[in-house]
């Protein structure tokens, strides 16, 4: 099995390697490049041809007659053959042109200077020649490698541009000495090269993925360059949903009731909620969270269950089935009035509180401020198994996954876990049942998004009180938490009048894979000014002991039926193949590159 860091190591190598392929300027400052570098590279090559006056005029036509026909088959290629494209927008296929173009002229310029210096105009032709097989070659590369469009399509994009470009050399057919029979016929030679060499990169690049899980690369890669480059998550959760297996999901509901209306949930889902971004389970607290609100009209928490990447779901399709199966299963009928106060216990740097509303149990485990990551199952069914031979279900069990400065050694938090579960469940038992009243809020801040590490889902806050005893369930949209900010925070409410409490995040991975970061995304803290976090947590924690009021609570477990999961396996597998694709592609490209090269090197010289 993939271990949770190297799987989210393998994670974030794909977001840094793939990410950064496509992070671009804006269109008009790439148009303005791509006319500069016409306009120059035009004016120097034909000038060193002829330095005159008439020289630099053509230059300047050859650069202005570039540069437009660069544009206009930029725009063809655009609304024409890549009109349903998701990757390659009319950014996108200028920056490629840019590139292409660098490329062309820097052939083109070293054409020159070879001609001036051996007097011999027919070599400016010669590399020119060779300069669109280059450029013929790498946007076949390109286009064949990240567009979603089919063969024809892919072929007349990346070789249109070329063949048009050719036609400025009227312009300048002055100062150059052109065989127009010999040159069209190479050029033709030349693509019919490129295209050879294309297909044999394909099959090369797609046997990585073929032989390892009997899926092709290329439409893996493009996949993943749809999701990071335009947030497209289909075509990458078809691959997942092919590799997935259907599994049973458990999760549990605890809901409070003050006046007669549900005034705050708690939902806590046994599965995970990745791999990243926007695919697969990654939104799901918001998910539920969302539709919960919009239909209850109450403050919804969605802490982290004890899961792993073992049950990312495989889709956003089954993402939807299950906040489906949750709104069904929110008609609580059987409420209870009694609750003990929280409480807690510690051993060896595990920290785990315990609160019992009826018969149901509530406990929530941290290791702060030492890394934790996400909890085994195993851990879960222990604590369940003990907490309901003393007689208590359903039993609620939280990650509340807190704390991150380091690598996580779970073999050193296992039992320490158990025995701070088993102190603090006794601790419960022993301690008086009392009517207890609950307060709710919740904010979302609009400084802090995704690329900061916080969720759509926000902050959210919700107060318990039994007797004169105050404590709250803090709740916070984001993958994990800076070692030390849990315990800040608690400060920060203890001057408040609140004297316990967790600090929870949902794990939510909508913010993995957004930012070129070693995680690959950011704990909360860690990109926010932490005094105004802490004073937005203060001021939610206020809202929700202004309401606190006499409340009752129920609950319910479910059990959702045959969801597809995508095991932690399959996806370090696919991550893997993702990674050594573009390792292949870049080896491969060079190789191809070179023996192209020299293949048609020794053309030329037949000229």
């Amino acid at each position: 099995m993939v271990s949770n860091d190297s799987l989210d190591k393998h994670i974030s190598n794909m977001v840094r390697r793939y990410s950064s392929l496509f992070t671009l300027p804006s269109h008009k400052k790439i148009v303005i490049w791509l006319c500069a570098l016409c306009v120059l590279g035009g004016l120097l090559t034909i000038f060193l041809l002829s330095p005159n006056y008439l020289g630099l005029t053509l230059g300047l036509v050859f650069g202005l007659a570039f540069f437009f026909i660069v544009s206009l088959s930029d725009l063809i290629i655009y609304h024409g053959f890549m009109r349903k494209d998701p990757v390659f927008n009319l950014r996108r296929c200028s920056a490629l042109s840019t590139f292409s173009c660098l490329t062309w002229f820097a052939f083109i310029f070293l054409g020159s200077l070879i001609s001036v210096f051996l007097e011999n105009p027919v070599i400016w032709v010669k590399l020119f020649l060779l300069g669109f097989s280059f450029v013929s070659l790498l946007r076949l590369l390109v286009f064949s490698t990240t567009s979603f469009a089919d063969r024809k399509a892919v072929f007349l994009s990346s070789i249109l541009q070329p063949v048009l470009c050719t036609i400025p050399l009227f312009s300048v057919s002055s100062v150059i000495e052109i065989i127009y029979a010999e040159f069209f016929l190479f050029s033709a030679i030349f693509v019919l090269i490129a295209v050879m060499a294309i297909s044999l990169f394909t099959v090369l690049v797609n046997r990585v993925g073929q032989k390892v899980v009997g899926i092709a690369s290329l439409p893996l890669f493009k996949a993943f360059m749809a999701n990071w480059t335009e947030n497209l998550n289909a075509p990458l959760e078809r691959f997942l949903e092919k590799l997935g297996y259907e599994q049973d999901v458990k999760l549990s509901l605890l809901a409070f009731r003050a006046g007669g209306k549900t005034k705050a949930m708690l939902v806590v889902p046994a599965f995970h909620s990745g791999p990243f971004r926007n695919v697969g389970s990654s939104l799901l607290p918001y998910m539920i969270q969302d539709a919960l609100e919009n239909k209850i009209k109450c403050i919804v928490s969605v802490p982290h269950g004890l899961a792993g990447h073992e049950l990312d779901l495989s889709s956003q399709l089954q993402s939807e089935k299950v906040v489906e199966k949750i709104l069904g299963s929110v008609d609580f009928s059987l409420f209870h009035s009694k609750a003990t106060s929280l409480m807690r216990a510690k051993n060896k740097g595990a920290s785990v509180s315990c609160q019992i509303f009826g018969d149901c149990v509530f406990f929530t485990l941290t290791l702060s401020p030492k890394t934790m990551e996400d909890l085994p199952q195993e851990l879960g069914l222990f604590i369940v198994n003990k907490a309901e031979k003393m007689g208590l279900s359903p039993v609620i069990v939280v990650d509340a996954h807190n704390s991150v400065n380091g690598p996580f050694i779970l073999s050193e938090a296992f039992e320490p876990l158990k025995k701070a579960a088993l102190t603090s469940l006794k601790q419960a038992l022993s301690s008086e049942r009392a009517s207890f009243e609950v307060g709710a809020a919740k904010i979302v801040l609009e400084e802090f998004g995704v690329k900061e590490g916080m969720g759509l889902g926000g902050i959210n806050v919700i107060a318990t009180r039994v007797g004169n005893r105050t404590t709250a369930y803090v709740t916070i949209d984001g993958n994990n938490m800076m070692s030390g900010l849990r315990e800040k925070i608690l400060s920060s409410l203890q001057e408040i009048g609140i004297v316990d409490g967790e600090v929870l995040t949902t794990d939510t991975h909508s913010v993995n894979g957004v930012v070129l970061t070693a995680r690959g995304y950011h704990p909360i803290g860690e990109a926010m000014d932490n005094a105004k976090l802490i004073s937005y947590v203060q001021q939610v924690a206020r809202d929700a002991l202004t309401n606190l009021e006499p409340a009752e609570v129920s609950w319910r477990t479910e059990t959702v039926p045959s969801i597809k999961v995508i095991g932690e396996k399959q996806i370090g597998t696919l991550s893997l193949i993702a990674e050594k694709t573009a390792k292949q592609t870049k080896k491969l490209a060079v190789s191809l590159f070179s023996a192209t090269g020299v293949l048609l090197i020794a053309l030329l010289l037949v000229l």
